[in-house]
C-alpha cells in the first residue's frame, strides 16, 4: 500500500476529527506523576515528541520560550508544563537517549527552544518532515501527514491558545496530547509500510 504526496485541504476537512483515547497527564512538579512519567517515557522505544509555545500577535515582539513538553507512547500521553517545572535532568536524559526514539515534526526549532532551559545533547530524533519523504510523502505539515497516513484530521483550534495559562483547558490538553501522539502513531504506520524505491534515471 502506498501512500498519495499530496492532499487537499478539502480532502483534510473532509476526514473524522482524531481523538486520542489515552491517559492524559499533566505535570507541573517533580510529584508521583512525574517519577511514573519518567519510568514509563524511559521504556518506551518509539515516543512521539512535541513542544508548545504561547504566540505572539506582535510584530518583532520577542518569541516566547517553551510552555509544554508533550510526550507520547501508544496508550499515555504526558504533558509537561515547562514554566513552572523547568527542563529537569531525567528528561534531558530522555531527549539524549538513542534508547528511546523521539519522533515529531520540525523538530530542530523544538528542540532550540528546549535548550534555552537547558542545554542537552538531543541524540534519537526523527524528523517527520524528512522521513516521509522515504514513502513517497511531500506534506509537511502535522495535520496533512496525518490524513495522508492515518486517515483522520487533526483539529487545530487550540494552536494559537494561550499554553501559559494558569490552568489548561480540556480542549487545549487533548490538542497537545494529540499532536504528539500521532507523531508516534504516524511513525509506526510507516515502518510497517514498505518504503518507495526511487527509480534513477539512466545517464
Amino acid at each position: 500500500m502506498g501512500y498519495t504526496p499530496t492532499i487537499s485541504h478539502e480532502e483534510v476537512d473532509a476526514l473524522q476529527t482524531a481523538s486520542f483515547k489515552g491517559e492524559i497527564i499533566v505535570i507541573d512538579s517533580e510529584n508521583e506523576d512525574y517519577k511514573e512519567a519518567i519510568e514509563y517515557l524511559s521504556r518506551q522505544r518509539i515516543i512521539g515528541f512535541d513542544t508548545e509555545t504561547r504566540p505572539t500577535f506582535q510584530a518583532n515582539a520577542k518569541r516566547n520560550g517553551v510552555a509544554l513538553l508533550q510526550l507520547s507512547g501508544s496508550d499515555r500521553a504526558y504533558i509537561f508544563r515547562l514554566h513552572s517545572l523547568g527542563l529537569t535532568d531525567d528528561l534531558c536524559m530522555i531527549l539524549s537517549s538513542k534508547g528511546n526514539i523521539k519522533v515529531g515534526a520540525a523538530v530542530h526549532d523544538d528542540i532550540k527552544g528546549l535548550q534555552h532551559y537547558k542545554k542537552f545533547i538531543a541524540k534519537g530524533f526523527v524528523d517527520l518532515q524528512t522521513v516521509g519523504e522515504n514513502w513517497g510523502i511531500k506534506e509537511k505539515s502535522v495535520k496533512k501527514m496525518a490524513a495522508i497516513i492515518l486517515g483522520f484530521k487533526i483539529s487545530k483550534s487550540q494552536q494559537l491558545s494561550n499554553w501559559e495559562a494558569q490552568e489548561l483547558t480540556p480542549a487545549q490538553i487533548q490538542y497537545a496530547a494529540i499532536d504528539a501522539w500521532a507523531c508516534q502513531k504516524m511513525y509506526l504506520k510507516l515502518l510497517s509500510t514498505p518504503k518507495v524505491v526511487v527509480q534513477k534515471e539512466e545517464a
